[in-house]
């Protein structure tokens, strides 16, 4: 049995177990040994973080070129300006980036979801420009890929939260809060 931590990851926490200057880690929300992050969330990205013991089901998540599949992860954006289907189709068939063309996506304009805390610090906001929320599920993972690629079709970035890897979810997990699962194998 592999043990999968699911962490529901703030604004401003570093993906890593290594204490860096002036940053809160992994190590100051999870109190559990042995166990190492299944990818990365940035800094700045809030979210699902999934973390385990089983090497191979760590290397199934992260890796989008893994045997099985490449697995979903499911992404909220809030991005600046009214979100529109264009620019979603845009996202969907690939967006031409600086590493290349991304791989096919699927992305739709969703109301903000009900569930969220505020973030801590809010996002900026300006009074004549309105902000809007979309989701995006990705089968690849670039480096700021959501983010990138929303810029690329004409909308910003404001706010990102992963709200799904594969089968798991945020849901009934409080921001900074984890939730300890046992999974059997090493697929999804």
């Amino acid at each position: 049995m592999a043990t999968v931590v699911l962490l529901h990851k703030p604004y401003g926490v570093l993906s890593q177990f290594t204490a860096e200057a002036g940053h809160a880690t992994l190590k100051d929300l999870v109190p559990i040994a042995d166990v190492y992050p299944a990818g990365r969330l940035d800094k700045d990205s809030e979210g699902l973080l999934v973390l385990t013991d089983d090497g191979q089901l760590q290397h199934a998540i992260a890796n989008p070129k893994s045997k099985n599949g490449a697995v979903g992860k499911t992404y909220w954006a809030q991005v600046e300006g009214q979100i529109t289907a264009a620019a979603c189709e845009q996202i969907a068939y690939g967006v031409k980036l600086k590493d290349g063309l991304t791989l096919p996506a699927s992305c739709r304009p969703i109301d903000e979801p009900p569930q969220l805390e505020p973030r801590d610090p809010p996002i900026r906001v300006r009074k004549h420009i309105p902000d809007s929320w979309c989701e995006v599920t990705l089968f690849e993972g670039r480096n700021r890929q959501v983010r990138r690629m929303c810029a690329a079709v004409g909308f910003p970035v404001l706010r990102l939260i992963r709200y799904q890897v594969g089968p798991w979810t945020l849901e009934g997990i409080a921001q900074g809060s984890h939730k300890t699962l046992q999974h059997r194998g090493h697929s999804l």
